[in-house]
């Protein structure tokens, strides 16, 4: 059995979540989603706009995840050992490279773990920051 990690905030969910966890599943047999915890949301990208606990539960609801859970805030390779999967899929935006991490991986004692990066789609508003940037636009006219 392949066991494939996703990552990501998933703040307001949106077609380029649903490709990346579908182009995820389609790399194994079982799919686990780590979302970013509350802290780690503030500490890297803005304020949630929706709770962990929240966020979680609808990511956990979704056709192609088998099991959502909430990233630890500090150690990521801590959540990997948890999670013990075979496979990495990043989103197409996440910061990490490819071959770094597979590098950071390998120096915490994570061998084996096969790391790939998800393609982006297509779609007009497959992104948290533009969708938010439209509703502000569109308060803007009101």
């Amino acid at each position: 059995m392949t066991r494939v990690m996703a990552s990501g905030v998933f703040d307001i969910i949106h077609t380029g979540h649903i490709s990346y966890l579908e182009q995820a599943r389609s790399m194994g047999d079982e799919l686990v989603v780590v979302v970013a915890c509350d802290n780690t949301v503030r500490r890297r990208k803005h304020e949630p706009v929706t709770p962990e606990g929240m966020r979680v539960r609808i990511v956990g609801s979704l056709k192609p995840v088998d099991r959502a859970v909430v990233g630890k805030d500090g150690d990521i390779f801590e959540t990997v050992r948890e999670i013990d999967p075979d496979v990495i899929v990043l989103g197409f935006d996440q910061h990490f490279k490819e071959e770094d991490l597979s590098k950071s991986l390998e120096a915490h004692g994570l061998r084996g773990i096969r790391v790939c990066r998800a393609t982006e789609c297509a779609e007009d508003l497959a992104a948290t920051r533009r969708i938010i940037s439209k509703i502000n636009s569109m308060e803007d006219k009101v």
